[in-house]
């Protein structure tokens, strides 16, 4: 599973008081193997607080859910078909959780 953003808001490296660590580790709870991509964050800085490991860039083809979790103007201009690029061409879903691709885009969206 790929987690796309890290950060508590959307194009800052600030990592204070982020949810979606909360994320990754009910994920992680659940025996799933979680990678996260956020090409604002300092990777140091992400091990040091949280103890992960940011992937850059990552896989293509690999996933078998993407969770767009921090809506960065890199992600938003990738749009659904650039993100999907990171999910198994036999089938994946991609999460959209801060509702910025377009309706129909994305497999589960809130």
């Amino acid at each position: 599973m790929l987690v796309l953003g890290l950060s508590f808001k959307e194009n800052t490296p600030d990592l204070r008081n982020t949810k979606v660590v909360d994320i990754v580790k009910a994920l992680e709870e659940f025996q799933l193997d979680v990678d996260v991509h956020d090409p604002w964050v300092d990777a140091d800085e992400a091990k040091l607080e949280y103890g992960l490991t940011l992937v850059d860039p990552p896989e293509t083809g690999f996933y078998d859910a993407v969770i767009l979790a921090v809506s960065h103007r890199e992600f938003v201009q990738l749009g659904a078909e650039g993100i999907r690029v990171f999910g198994k061409p036999d089938g994946h879903v991609l999460y959209d959780l801060k509702s910025v691709l377009p309706n129909g885009s994305a497999d589960v969206r809130l």
